[in-house]
């Protein structure tokens, strides 16, 4: 990649950064481009003088980190507040573990049994139990000489 590709990509990352918006991305024109550039690059160039000096490029950095600081500092305290239920300025385990997300199943046990169940009794087996996980273990060992390899492993995750 050319240096040139690379600092337009560097400054596009900058300029949709800058935005500080979490929207989906809209179109736009080379002009609109350009002026964006240009305006991030006077507010880079403080002295004006028409180059971004190492100092101008760090002073921005430092700004830059601590617009994100401060926004993750205000989302992370409205956070904070919603979790803190009763208004005491403290979480407690109840408030904190009310918060964490639920852990459920995606099949229920009959979805389960059904999906086991080859010959249809309502019960499994040890061999119905194995049969899914045997075909898969025979369609990623391609040579089928019964061992796995982590080449064979590979090949099954590329397709």
């Amino acid at each position: 990649m050319t240096t040139s590709l690379r600092f337009a990509l560097a400054a596009l990352s900058l300029m949709l950064a800058s935005t500080g918006s979490a929207q989906a991305p809209r179109p736009i024109s080379r002009a609109d481009y350009i002026k964006t550039l240009d305006t991030r690059f006077n507010r880079i160039d403080t002295n004006h003088d028409g180059f971004i000096s190492r100092a101008e490029m760090v002073a921005q950095q430092q700004r830059d980190l601590q617009a994100a600081r401060n926004k993750m500092t205000q989302e992370l305290q409205a956070k904070f507040r919603q979790l803190d239920t009763n208004r005491d300025g403290q979480l407690s385990l109840q408030e904190f573990l009310a918060a964490a997300p639920s852990v459920k199943t995606v099949e229920t046990p009959e979805q389960l049994i059904q999906k086991f169940d080859s010959n249809r009794d309502g019960k499994v087996t040890a061999a119905e139990f194995r049969a899914p996980e045997i075909a898969k273990f025979n369609r990623i060992d391609t040579n089928h000489d019964g061992i796995v390899t982590p080449a064979e492993m590979q090949a099954a995750v590329r397709r």
